[in-house]
């Protein structure tokens, strides 16, 4: 039987910050960096691989954290892993040692994410599926069993899940066949970084609506007259017609409703990355009611529960939403904004998460509640994971996504063997390779030209530097 052999890391970073991308305005200099895990097994032929998302240095740190998460499963069978999912998360997380240094939250945490996302690759590549078709092929009792579920029982129970997902079941097939046809909605952000100037954001707006693409967000937090301004050049493209795409085919106006959406049915969010205390948010974000934003993301701490219910409260007579979860640390988070009444979307992240099984446990809990999941993505490999579990929520817990978008950043996509792709209409392709499982394997040449330090991108860089010092 397979097991479990050994674990390695790479720590893999691009200057991003050269052009600008990712900057907002809590993270100035911002290089895209996944530290990645690679699963090995008995099985010469099959691999998992994992990661998480960092912004360069922290890489440092989060790589060893991966290879203390990973001990705990060498020599495992992976059947016995892959036969009850929940009880391998429990077991990944019970190592006292490590479960110190959190618990289940921080770095552990989203080391634990990525080794957890290596173990559902592993289980995906060995049924030859994708990860959405392997989960949501599954039945109500085979997902529930795959969930972390310690400490959200005063949420969802296992048996009203199972109850939740029993009721979904019938148009399962139906769902799948219509999101491998139309694509999952998806919005941009690649616009409206805080580091473009204006002619750039203006550019970049009109070949997105050219794209398909009909949300758009752009991130705030330094300057309101600033914000204001670059937010009337995005409405501006967005509101006017002539910039849509040939053949243009409206949304459903019913998908939109709440949204603020303007005459061409396009909507516009704004993201201030948690710069502002909760009475600065409140104020900032009234001044931006002139380019009517859908949400706020991220307006306070990612923490801070009872802050985001007075936002939104206060807002909501601006007609003004309020989303988070990027940065929220766990399921707990996540649970207690459900349940205070604190936003109006979901916003889970794939590896700050402890993997899929913790996602699921969100997923299950915004159903039950009837908030939607508009996943983050950007940065490296977030893209190619949150598809997966977009249709996973989609096909077999919510059962809509008439009005959850999926964020899609254009960076770095080249970078993977089965990298993400958007079609016509500004929606998700459905992954669809039998070898691909969660999607996040990496070219080889992408690891040895950026590979931090020694990959020959930052052997040259850094050579370039010296000389010029």
């Amino acid at each position: 039987m397979t097991t479990i052999t050994g674990c390695e890391t790479r720590d893999v970073r691009f200057p991003t910050s050269l052009t600008g991308d990712g900057t907002d305005a809590m993270n100035t200099e911002c290089d895209y960096s996944s530290a990645y895990v690679i699963l090995t097994t008995s099985d010469p032929n099959l691999t998992g691989q994992g990661m998480t998302f960092t912004i360069g240095r922290g890489n440092d740190i989060v790589c060893i954290a991966i290879k203390e998460v990973a001990k705990r499963l060498v020599g495992k069978k992976l059947e016995d892993l892959f036969a009850n999912m929940g009880k391998t998360w429990d077991y990944m997380l019970a190592d006292p040692q490590l479960r110190w240094l959190g618990p289940e939250k921080g770095v552990i945490h989203i080391a634990s994410g990525a080794v957890n996302n290596a173990v559902w690759d592993l289980y995906a590549k060995s049924r030859k599926k994708p990860l959405w078709k392997l989960v949501s092929d599954m039945s109500p009792e085979e997902i529930v069993n795959s969930t972390a579920f310690r400490y959200i029982s005063d949420a969802i129970t296992r048996e009203e899940a199972v109850a939740m997902l029993k009721s979904r079941e019938a148009g399962k097939a139906e769902r799948e066949a219509k999101v491998r046809q139309l694509g999952y909605p998806a919005y941009v952000t690649s616009a409206g970084w805080l580091g473009y100037d204006d002619e750039k954001v203006a550019r970049l707006t009109k070949e997105a609506v050219a794209a398909g693409f009909n949300h758009f967000k752009m991130k705030v937090g330094q300057n309101v007259e600033d914000d204001l301004r670059r937010g009337r050049i995005i409405r501006s493209i967005i509101d006017d017609p002539q910039y849509l795409p040939p053949g243009h085919v409206p949304r459903d106006p019913a998908s939109l409703v709440g949204k603020n959406a303007g005459p061409t049915g396009a909507v516009f969010m704004v993201d201030a990355n948690q710069v502002w205390d909760v009475p600065q948010a409140i104020e900032y974000v009234k001044k931006l009611e002139e380019v009517k934003p859908w949400f706020i993301e991220e307006p306070t701490a990612p923490d801070d529960i009872l802050g985001h219910a007075a936002i939104r409260k206060a807002l909501k007579p601006y007609g003004i939403g309020v989303a988070t979860g990027e940065h929220a640390h766990n399921r707990m988070v996540f649970k207690q904004l459900l349940q205070a009444e604190a936003i109006d979307v979901v916003q889970i992240d794939s590896c700050r998460l402890a993997g899929v099984s913790e996602v699921l446990a969100v997923l299950l809990m915004a159903a039950k509640f009837g908030v939607p999941v508009c996943p983050h993505a950007g940065g490296v490999g977030l893209c190619e994971y949150v598809i997966h579990l977009s249709l996973i929520d989609y096909i077999a817990v919510s059962g809509t996504m008439e009005r959850n978008v999926l964020e899609f950043v254009d960076h770095l996509h080249e970078h993977f063997i089965y990298p993400c792709s958007i079609n016509a209409q500004g929606r998700y392709n459905v992954p669809n390779n039998a070898d691909e499982g969660y999607s996040i394997q990496m070219h080889d040449s992408s690891i040895a030209e950026y590979e931090w330090p020694n990959g020959s991108y930052w052997v040259k860089s850094n050579a370039e530097k010296a000389k010029a010092s």
